[in-house]
């Protein structure tokens, strides 16, 4: 289900993987976007399991309109085989058992595994909203993975990401490099200055990653068009800029189009109805129920926790009331009981969303709900956070061994992968009513 994901089969150690490939293309009638530079290219990125499982989940539900039947079908399909496929250690490689793979079953878990490598490479540039770039040509007419915007190109446009993973016996450094460049020339390039539903698109990027099984390692590699410098009216000293700059207002299209994936791994179904409802103006609106809650602080951040996460046999889960029963328990004896992170069954981590995030998005969503769906405003003012449990150096990843070495992931947009929930305080609950907004119904911080 979604919502909370078994990671007991999950490796522990920090994975570091060097950039070993980069090409910077010429593009004609660069810049496309005179004000708009592109961030400096990241040589190495650092990930914990968390991250990847969490990256991998996050592209593979990355599709406008799709079912929850085929969400769910996406997600589940890929998780178990990251758990048993990639070994342990802190450098990358593929497990003995590999080998009894099918081909096709080894290209689905590399092409999933580079997509969730790339979606922590944008992240760590500094790109926050995602959406699936399906909407740039046909169905059979080659096109990049994904549309990315924040950050860097917050007020100019949209960049593409295209993703490749390959986890063939001859993978090596040249072979990841020149797909890398393949892809960027056959799906990237065509596509550069053209006009999406999300915005215009100013840069892309294709990223591709690659380790051959008969050997531990793994190879990084990163096209991208040339980078140029923004022009400036007036030739004074540049002032000094933070790592990322703090995002504008994101299109309220792509911003949908993320928490769409975001609140259905939490296990929110009602919400994504809702949000489908706001992107089609035609479609029905669904059961207006409200959608309870939970909130927890985690690592010393609070977080919105959907209460299909939240397991414990003997609860049904059909009454709030049925949590907070639970709460007596985790505090007073599970927390005491010898060998309980052991146990299978409590070894789940938990999708949630900062809790600021997920208010703020509601939030806007209810005033969206509250003009019916008449019309959807240009953007929509949400936060932007710094990543956790992923990044450039050991510094990016040192972020997660914080507060007692918490094991968590944090992505920009909020949405993050709880490792051990249950160390976690209960802090009570609020409820979201698609037309009143969101209030608090629980407080058991004090």
């Amino acid at each position: 289900m979604s919502g909370a994901i078994s990671i007991a089969g999950l490796w522990s150690a920090d994975k570091a993987v060097a950039l070993t490939g980069y090409t910077s293309h010429r593009h004609d009638g660069s810049p496309i976007a005179s004000l708009f530079s592109a961030p400096q290219r990241t040589l190495s990125l650092r990930f914990g399991p968390l991250a990847l499982a969490a990256a991998v989940a996050r592209t593979a539900t990355t599709r406008d309109n799709a079912p929850i039947a085929v969400l769910e079908a996406l997600q589940n399909s890929t998780l178990p085989m990251l758990e048993a496929m990639v070994d342990d250690g802190t450098t990358f490689g593929l497990s003995p058992d590999f080998q009894y793979l099918a081909d096709t079953e080894r290209v689905f878990l590399a092409a999933r595994v580079g997509a969730g490598i790339t979606d922590l490479y944008m992240n760590t540039l500094g790109y926050t909203w995602r959406a699936n770039a399906a909407c740039l040509t046909g169905a059979l007419d080659p096109h990049a993975d994904f549309i990315y915007d924040g950050g860097n190109a917050s007020g100019h446009g949209v960049v593409l990401a295209e993703a490749h993973g390959t986890f063939a016996a001859t993978a090596n450094a040249r072979s990841v490099h020149l797909q890398a460049k393949n892809k960027y020339l056959r799906q990237v390039k065509p596509h550069l200055a053209v006009t999406s539903p999300y915005g215009k698109v100013i840069h892309g990027y294709s990223v591709a990653f690659g380790s051959s099984p008969k050997t531990p390692g793994a190879f990084l590699s990163l096209s991208e068009p040339k980078p140029t410098r923004p022009k400036r009216e007036k030739r004074f000293p540049p002032p000094q800029q933070p790592p990322f700059p703090r995002d504008q207002a994101p299109q309220t299209s792509i911003a949908l189009a993320t928490h769409r994936s975001n609140f259905f791994l939490m296990g929110s179904d009602q919400i994504v109805g809702w949000i489908d409802w706001a992107g089609s103006l035609d479609s029905r609106p669904p059961e207006p129920s409200a959608v309870a809650f939970l909130r927890i602080r985690y690592a010393g951040r609070p977080y919105l926790v959907h209460p299909s996460s939240f397991w414990w046999p003997g609860l049904e889960h059909e009454r709030l009331e049925d949590f907070f029963e639970f709460r007596y328990y985790w505090h007073h004896r599970l927390r005491w009981t010898p060998g309980y992170r052991e146990r299978r069954m409590l070894n789940l981590g938990w999708y949630a969303m900062d809790e600021n995030a997920g208010v703020t998005f509601l939030s806007a969503l209810t005033q969206i709900i509250r003009e019916g769906g008449r019309s959807l405003p240009a953007t929509l003012p949400l936060p932007s956070n710094v990543p956790a449990g992923f990044g450039a150096d050991e510094g990016s990843v040192g972020e997660m061994r914080e507060a007692s070495d918490y094991q968590y992931a944090l992505f920009r947009d909020g949405l993050a992968l709880l490792g051990d929930p249950h160390r976690g305080r209960l802090l009570g609950a609020l409820e979201w009513s698609p037309k009143e907004g969101v209030r608090l119904i629980t407080d058991t911080s004090q």
